[in-house]
């Protein structure tokens, strides 16, 4: 029969320090201040949004209150309506996103690579932001249509132009010392791209992806208000139209959700790109 040993006391605190260890990292966030004012500072706005309808004695298609807000809510939730709005709101996010940014980005390395055309072509653009967008869309809904097409053409064309500066800006940065290591390593244009540039730019590309994501969602609001059939910018014009103040909230606290989901995606996909930075230290 084999020996039963008993448990020594160096094991016991061996297993206690490594489950304390654990409890400590899975609790860290609670050492967090910014964490932890998130849902306090959510708190203190509805608290005083209730005491300014308390005061103001304000009737809901004023100022309605949370419990209208969360009622409109569960109303639009359960038949739909939210959702099918929001789903063509985010196709046409998705898609001027997509277009913008591959144009900015194919145009932002051509000029960024070739400084005389730049010269030729930047007061064009910088001309093209003069002129709001508000005013190019009624232009681009009679061209194209009320369809999902004009909207994604709007959300490019805002999201254009932050992208195209900050690709510039980004290649222009890559160190000229790591270019010339790279031909004298005999690295081709592709190996020079791909090993050098990307990585160099990336965190400028990836900050010019924030505000991006932020301004596509602008432009597919822009175009909703214009002239559109579905989108929650159509849900907020005919909310108010209706005096459905509570609608209206829905619909601005929908665009919130989705503008800040975007945003986290892009900080979740910057920090997954990028972690090599956490564990690098420069020599000296």
């Amino acid at each position: 029969m084999q020996e039963v040993r008993p448990i020594s006391q160096s094991t016991y605190s061996r297993a206690w320090a490594g489950s304390g260890s654990w409890l400590v990292g899975r609790l860290s966030w609670l050492r967090r201040p910014d964490i932890l004012m998130i849902p306090l500072v959510l708190i203190a706005f509805l608290l005083l949004w209730e005491a300014v309808i308390w005061l103001g004695d304000y009737p809901a298609f004023i100022l309605p209150s949370v419990v209208d807000v969360l009622k409109a809510f569960g109303q639009v939730l359960s038949n739909g309506i939210l959702w099918r709005h929001s789903q063509t709101t985010l196709f046409e996010v998705s898609g001027g996103l997509a277009l913008g940014l591959s144009l900015a980005t194919l145009l932002g390395y051509t000029l960024a690579k070739n400084p005389a055309v730049e010269r030729l072509i930047a007061p064009y653009l910088v001309a093209s932001q003069s002129i709001p967008t508000v005013a190019i869309a009624p232009l681009l809904i009679i061209w194209f249509g009320a369809g999902q097409l004009s909207k994604v053409l709007i959300c490019a064309l805002i999201v254009f132009f932050p992208a195209l500066i900050n690709t510039i800006v980004g290649i222009r940065s890559v160190d000229e010392d790591l270019r010339e290591l790279m031909r004298s390593l005999k690295a081709g244009r592709w190996q020079t791209f791909r090993m050098l540039e990307v990585p160099a730019a990336l965190p400028i590309l990836l900050g010019g992806l924030k505000v991006s994501v932020t301004l596509s969602v602008v432009g597919a609001v822009v175009g909703e208000f214009v002239g559109a059939d579905q989108g929650l910018g159509f849900l907020i014009n005919q909310a108010r139209g209706l005096f459905n103040t509570p609608l209206v909230f829905v619909a601005m606290i929908t665009l919130v959700l989705l503008t800040i989901s975007l945003y986290t995606a892009v900080s979740l996909l910057e920090r997954y790109l990028l972690r090599w930075r956490r564990h690098y230290k420069p020599a000296g």
